[in-house]
């Protein structure tokens, strides 16, 4: 006897097999029945929110910065309704954001110590600019250590325990 399932939304439960009898009868009488979910394991979509805050909170120019954390925490919605599709869509627009927000923070920064910089000698000059580099450089190796620390993190406890 086998039990008859009732139809369920594929976004809730995307891999309810259906459930069955296994013929074999227990002391009521009643056959035993077994239900089996498959769970997937982590998707490989990135949605990019690490670097997404950082550019908003340090380079947020033109607010690019403050969009891509948008698109981020759509591309992790989308991701966790199930829409694998929709989540990559998202998150390669919040990508291409946070490239735009980083080179022109990059740009309009160095640009502007260079203009303040302008009323100096040469040597104030290119003394600001290896600062900027360095400065650059030890902010872009720290975000990209602490999300990466971060990520593993999530990865390990998992997003929302």
């Amino acid at each position: 006897m086998a039990l008859k399932e009732e139809p369920r939304p594929e976004a809730l439960t995307p891999t309810l097999e259906k459930t069955r009898s296994l013929g074999r009868q227990t002391q009521s009488s009643a056959p035993v029945t077994t239900t089996v979910i498959n769970i997937r394991s982590e998707t490989a979509v990135r949605d990019h929110i690490i670097w997404s805050l950082f550019n908003t909170i340090f380079m947020n120019w033109c607010c690019l910065g403050f969009v891509a954390f948008a698109y981020s925490v759509k591309s992790r919605d989308r991701k966790m309704v199930g829409d694998l599709a929709g989540a990559q869509t998202y998150a390669s627009t919040a990508k291409c954001l946070n490239i735009w927000a980083l080179v022109l923070g990059l740009l309009l920064t160095t640009g502007s110590i260079a203009s303040t910089a302008k009323c100096l000698n040469i040597w104030a000059l290119v003394l600001g600019l290896l600062l900027t580099i360095t400065v650059i450089i030890f902010f872009v190796t720290g975000s990209l250590m602490i999300s990466q620390t971060i990520s593993e993190i999530i990865k390990h406890y998992g997003a929302y325990s």
